[in-house]
């Protein structure tokens, strides 16, 4: 089960979070590398065009002569080894529209949500509020969290507008919504903050209280003088036991006073 930090919606620490199922710690390198490279594809227009020999203007006429010049034969001045002559094998505009299969979607999301989490950079928060759209108020949340400096990305459990319009100005931070995160959204970032609304997971005990119930438990324990199921249980053996080597011995004895 993986763990992360865990904070109030004023940014102050809380303790441990247990991250939900889906974080089972699997990190598939295949997935995610595919799901990347799909994504950075898909981002590209495919709008570059250069023009061939046949598409440059002028050089219809032969430079000069064929022989007698001793210069080596052209027959256009806008040949690809000339100067403003056209492009061999130039890129022309295509699609570089990438597919892939959902299921690879989905494992590659979950393997970065795993990687991120293995590294200590998942944080979970409580509801994000903010009364009216200020950058201000994002910069001093993300200084709070001790993440300033770093690529963050912001994973809301409903679409909110005022947190979005927050960070717009910010080029290091994201904000969406938990289930638009793809696999790229969560490797760029070097943080991930998402609200305890939308993950799911339950909240861990701190460590000082875990230690104050255990030594509690502990002090009940010896104040109560009935001992526990298993040490009465070895007792009531061992006695029995004795009885009976008791019980037989005076037996022989009897048996050796009656001879």
């Amino acid at each position: 089960m993986l763990e992360a930090h865990h904070y109030t919606a004023a940014a102050k620490r809380k303790g441990r979070y247990a991250l939900p199922e889906e974080f089972d710690g699997t990190v598939h390198e295949t997935a995610m590398y595919h799901a990347v490279r799909a994504f950075l594809n898909n981002q590209r227009q495919g709008s570059h065009s250069t023009k061939t020999r046949a598409e440059v203007a002028g050089g219809s006429r032969k430079p000069w002569r064929q022989k007698g010049t001793g210069r080596a034969r052209q027959g256009t001045i806008r040949a690809p080894h000339w100067a403003g002559g056209g492009i061999a094998f130039g890129p022309k505009p295509r699609s570089y529209r990438t597919d892939v299969p959902r299921k690879v979607r989905r494992l590659a999301r979950q393997s970065a949500f795993n990687a991120r989490a293995a590294d200590g950079a998942v944080h979970v928060i409580e509801a994000l509020s903010f009364e009216e759209p200020k950058t201000s108020e994002m910069v001093k949340l993300i200084e709070a969290l001790k993440l300033s400096g770093q690529n963050v990305l912001f994973l809301t459990a409903v679409p909110r507008r005022e947190v979005f319009l927050s960070s717009r100005n910010l080029k290091r931070v994201h904000v969406m919504p938990y289930g638009d995160a793809m696999a790229y959204d969560v490797l760029w970032a070097d943080a991930v903050v998402i609200e305890e609304e939308a993950i799911g997971g339950r909240v861990l005990e701190a460590k000082a209280t875990r230690k104050k119930t255990a030594t509690k438990k502990k002090a009940t324990r010896k104040a109560s003088k009935k001992p526990p199921k298993r040490a009465t249980a070895k007792k009531s053996a061992t006695k029995k036991k004795t009885t009976v080597k008791k019980a037989a011995k005076k037996k022989v004895t009897k048996k050796k006073g009656s001879g």
